[in-house]
């Protein structure tokens, strides 16, 4: 007999859009790391078969997890279905859940897997926004220079600095991909990043030190021709 617990499509549907209304409050305090798991009573609760326990992780991690899933794959669409999707193999698979992680690294766990194995499957354009830019790129004092000559020069720099900034992001694999997004964008540390990923700390710093390398290298040739 299926044991899984099976939550109505409509029903994360509704949910994910009351999470969604959450992220306005902070982006920033919406993707901190919880300091402990604060989720061992919902889980209990949800695996008892309390439904209402599990709309509650929902729409708390939505934002979290809307989050990381659109820097990876730059699409409002795509995110909006993954989302449902990934709570719903959650909701499923939940009561299989012992405790041996945390609520949230298990549940990001989720999420990346299956956005990797999307990317993997879709070959979908990754885009990295501005917007999400480390601050030690975005503070760099050549980078502020090219582009802070005139508006309408510094537009057409920054125009052309996403541009390459998304063909770097398109040269780097799905694995890279995901770690630049957990700890650039999501701010992570590594070793959260190594729990989700199940891989040692050693292999998410190489991981990281090979996209900066790379990301770095399309920088230094903006800053060396940039738009004229």
């Amino acid at each position: 007999m299926d044991h899984a617990l099976a939550l109505p499509a409509r029903r994360i549907s509704d949910l994910l859009s009351s999470g969604l209304q959450a992220r306005v409050k902070s982006k920033r305090q919406a993707m901190d790391q919880p300091r402990s798991d604060p989720d061992q009573d919902l889980v209990k609760r949800t695996q008892a078969g309390e439904a209402s326990a599990f709309d509650d992780l929902v729409v708390k991690y939505t934002p979290r997890l809307y989050g990381l899933v659109y820097n990876m794959t730059s699409n409002h669409e795509d995110t909006n279905d993954l989302l449902q999707d990934i709570f719903a193999k959650a909701y499923k698979a939940i009561r299989g859940f012992r405790g041996k992680s945390s609520f949230y690294t298990w549940i990001h766990s989720i999420a990346v897997n299956m956005s990797l194995n999307f990317l993997k499957k879709r070959g979908r354009r990754f885009q990295l926004s501005l917007d999400d830019v480390d601050a030690s790129i975005q503070n760099d004092k050549e980078f502020m220079e090219a582009t802070a000559t005139s508006s309408p020069v510094r537009e057409a720099d920054l125009s052309e600095l996403q541009r390459r900034l998304n063909e770097a992001m398109m040269k780097l694999s799905e694995d890279h991909r995901a770690v630049v997004t957990m700890f650039h964008i999501q701010g992570m540390p590594h070793a959260e990043i190594s729990k989700i990923l199940r891989v040692s700390e050693g292999t998410v710093r190489s991981r990281l030190f090979y996209a900066n390398r790379q990301l770095q290298n399309y920088l230094d040739e903006f800053r060396k021709n940039p738009v004229s």
